[in-house]
């Protein structure tokens, strides 16, 4: 009757995110001394050291620097640039789709779009920052199978083709990325 009594659920941990505290066990509750005070104030403190651990997203939180590395170019938004260039191509060959110079906008819409997510890939990629293996493999390989396409080779070919250029470059960027990931950051 004497203890006071908590309210057990959401606790702070300081960092924005909130924990749910765990009850303790009934074969932990109690330390052993055989007064209800000294083992509910033990289990407090198991169970509050349990909640400042950092659990979920926190817990998985890359090892390093939060943010990608930075451009060469970084005060200037090149990459940002190139997106929003590529997102109203896209938008504006999609309005004049039945004509040719609506086809070509549609290409070059999506030419930019995709050479600004690549630049940031290859950048993550070969800072360490982040492995982008099968991001940046899958563009040899369509690469490949486009020349292939193009040049009239049997049709059996381009997907073999694509497929064993993929996993040559997959092996190769993992690898490249191992060398100049900081331990613990293999991903």
């Amino acid at each position: 009757m004497g203890r006071r009594s908590r309210k057990r659920g959401e606790v702070p941990a300081g960092d924005g995110i909130e924990r749910r505290a765990s009850a303790p066990s009934p074969s932990r509750g109690r330390s052993g001394s055989g007064t209800g005070r000294a083992g509910a104030s033990g289990a407090g403190r198991r169970a509050s050291a349990r909640a400042a651990e950092p659990t979920g997203a926190a817990r998985r939180a890359p090892i390093g620097a939060a943010e990608p590395p930075r451009a060469p170019w970084h005060p200037f938004p090149l990459t940002e640039l190139c997106v929003l260039i590529g997102l109203v191509l896209l938008v504006w060959g999609v309005i004049r789709r039945n004509d040719p110079a609506g086809r070509v906008l549609l290409v070059c819409g999506m030419a930019l779009g995709s050479l600004g997510g690549l630049e940031t890939a290859l950048r993550e990629h070969f800072t360490g920052a982040r492995s982008h293996s099968s991001v940046l493999a899958a563009l040899p390989a369509v690469l490949v199978a486009g020349v292939l396409f193009f040049a009239r080779a049997p049709w059996l070919a381009v997907p073999v083709a694509a497929v064993v250029v993929f996993a040559a470059a997959f092996a190769a960027l993992r690898r490249a990325h191992r060398r100049v990931a900081p331990a613990g950051r293999l991903g």
